[in-house]
């Protein structure tokens, strides 16, 4: 028998919390112990999590876990603290999560994220529910 390596696996777990995510299961995926963070972000997603995250800033990072009113009469997610548990950013620090992509309320969230370091104010963009970090 063929066994997956850990990042195929923890693709897989991904991917599957997405599809479970769009078909309304509710689904929790850890983040990955062995998540990789880039410098910066030069990914063809880190504009719209750029533009989230100066909205979200202009909002003053909520910091309670819930629904938000958005621009053009959308809404969008803040997830709460992110505890940062698999020590995948430097320790130490308070986080913060917020979804990227704005939809109507009470839809399925996606893997788009954005986690704020609530104490320097650097922010990371992970494309993959925490697989990777992008710092924007």
């Amino acid at each position: 028998m063929h066994t997956l390596q850990p990042h195929w696996t923890r693709r897989l777990l991904a991917a599957l919390a997405i599809v479970a995510a769009v078909l309304g299961a509710t689904t929790v995926v850890a983040p990955a112990a062995d998540a990789t963070v880039y410098d910066s972000c030069t990914q063809s997603r880190c504009s719209a999590a750029r533009t989230a995250n100066s909205t979200w800033k202009s909002m003053g990072y909520p910091g309670s876990r819930g629904w938000y009113t958005w621009p053009a009469g959308r809404y969008n997610f803040a997830g709460g603290t992110f505890f940062n548990r698999e020590g995948q950013l430097p320790t130490g620090y308070d986080y913060q999560e917020f979804d990227v992509y704005p939809r109507a309320r009470g839809a399925a969230r996606d893997a788009y994220r954005i986690v704020v370091n609530m104490d320097t104010g650097v922010t990371y963009f992970s494309p993959n529910h925490y697989s990777d970090f992008y710092r924007l």
